[in-house]
């Protein structure tokens, strides 16, 4: 019977080996660039707003598998996305990456409304990354990056 961590494991090596949403964005609302330079990751994430909504959103760039499948999974959550959906499901991923304290009343990451929680639970394979605080640097790259898109782009994120 497969372990879930194996079952994690393999979410997070196809998604690293086959990344969903890979390649440039044509004429982007909104981008921002994104480096670690701990561990050499690069990340462009392109971004498409309309009405306060994710319509698309894309990433390009070289990095880990952890790093490349972060962004995987980041695009397929965040696609269609209110902006205060992206917020919470932010939050939600840095509580699960970094190991921070859970809050609410389901135990659950603080701001994670109703109606996310299979976008939440879609994030859960990245969670042992928490267990070795180097790679939360790169799991987390995208995800700040993407929040540096979405807020006017045009920066360079680095996560040292």
């Amino acid at each position: 019977m497969m372990d879930l961590r194996d079952l994690y494991q393999d979410i997070i090596l196809d998604h690293g080996r086959h990344p969903r949403n890979f390649g440039p964005l044509p004429d982007p609302s909104h981008l921002a660039h994104g480096h670690n330079p701990l561990c050499g990751d690069t990340v462009t994430i392109f971004v498409r707003l309309r009405d306060d909504r994710i319509a698309e959103v894309s990433f390009e760039g070289k990095g880990c598998a952890i790093s490349t499948a972060s962004a995987s999974l980041m695009t397929e959550v965040m696609l269609n996305k209110t902006l205060a959906e992206a917020q919470a499901l932010f939050a939600h991923f840095h509580t699960l990456a970094t190991g921070g304290a859970t809050g609410g009343l389901t135990g659950g990451a603080p701001g994670l409304p109703p109606g996310l929680e299979e976008e939440g639970d879609r994030l859960e394979p990245l969670a042992g990354v928490k267990a070795y605080p180097a790679r939360v640097k790169c799991a987390t790259l995208a995800w700040h990056t993407l929040e540096a898109a979405v807020r006017g782009g045009g920066t360079v994120v680095k996560t040292e």
